[in-house]
């Protein structure tokens, strides 16, 4: 493929995104092929032409793509997480990865409060009920938030607007995190704690962390096992974080779960099925950035980054 006159970067979107992204990059001299949904297949063949790949947390940008992409100078995530990205690969190759890890941050934390309190009040049983002609109330019983203890895992940015929400509900705030967050928790007047510690005090434990060696299944049987009884357990970060597996020999003695992801996106497993249709279980299909305000900066924050990208690539090419 040939570059039109003029035309100096090329650059090609795997993923659904807002047409603003394509229009601001033809604005800036990028020729934009726009291809949400392609398959590996397809992608390993064309990769080579491009320059610029965008993606969100769909396209799986292995070694293999990243050595098929001749041609690559920038991998751009639009959103936060970059654990389908080969990330220590991609940068010994000498690419450029951007992302816009703060676009996002109030639409997680409000579907993180939502889920709270959908799973507090019964809701999704109301509704469902209320929906299909049958009149529930007296049927369900719900508990407040006010009074409760919410624990936070992960307290970066989303971590701490959950923990503002959580404490204008009245809640005490626990806090950990693998970094020294002691700064930001005297802010927000929440106490540090060990995971151990939080998973056994919290009413409520919510888990914000990227997917790593150390996060994988860090909810595993065991930790799930120090979690009090009628506890709320709510994640919007990465499915794989939960064991979901073994999950499901806790739900009865849970109060419930909210979960925006999941180990498989689409669910495929058996087990993944019986999770999701669980009574207590409520499932949003990894919906947390996917509010007009926050796809609108996510394009903002992603074009500046590539911006600065391509001028350092300008710079020393």
């Amino acid at each position: 493929m040939g570059r039109e006159s003029g035309i100096q970067y090329r650059a090609l979107i795997t993923d659904k995104i807002d047409e603003r992204l394509i229009n601001k990059l033809s604005e800036m001299g990028v020729a934009v092929d726009y291809k949400p949904g392609i398959q590996h297949e397809e992608l390993l063949k064309i990769v080579e032409n491009y320059d610029i790949l965008v993606v969100r947390s769909r396209t799986k940008v292995t070694r293999e793509v990243i050595d098929r992409g001749a041609s690559l100078k920038i991998i751009a995530r639009a959103g936060v997480g970059l654990d389908n990205i080969d990330v220590d690969y991609a940068l010994k190759r000498g690419l450029t990865i951007v992302n816009s890890p703060n676009a996002a941050t109030y639409s997680a934390a409000e579907l993180t409060l939502s889920l709270m309190l959908i799973i507090s009040r019964n809701l999704h049983l109301h509704l469902i009920d209320v929906k299909n002609g049958k009149w529930s109330k007296g049927l369900y019983h719900g508990i407040e938030l006010r009074g409760k203890t919410l624990g936070v895992v992960g307290f970066g940015r989303i971590g701490r607007a959950v923990a503002n929400y959580a404490k204008a509900l009245g809640m005490r705030i626990l806090a950990t995190d693998v970094v020294d967050i002691s700064r930001y928790a005297e802010e927000l007047g929440a106490s540090v704690v060990s995971l151990t510690e939080l998973l056994s005090r919290s009413d409520v434990v919510t888990l914000h962390v990227a997917l790593n060696k150390e996060t994988y299944h860090m909810l595993n049987d065991d930790r799930l096992k120090l979690i009090k009884d009628n506890a709320i357990i709510v994640n919007t970060s990465r499915g794989e974080v939960i064991d979901t597996k073994a999950l499901l020999n806790h739900l009865d003695r849970l109060w419930g779960v909210g979960l925006d992801v999941l180990e498989h996106e689409p669910p495929r497993e058996d087990w993944e099925i019986k999770l999701i249709q669980h009574p207590k279980v409520v499932v949003t299909p990894h919906i947390g950035a996917e509010t007009i305000d926050a796809q609108g900066r996510i394009v903002d924050e992603l074009v500046f980054n590539i911006q600065e990208a391509l001028e350092r690539v300008r710079n020393h090419g």
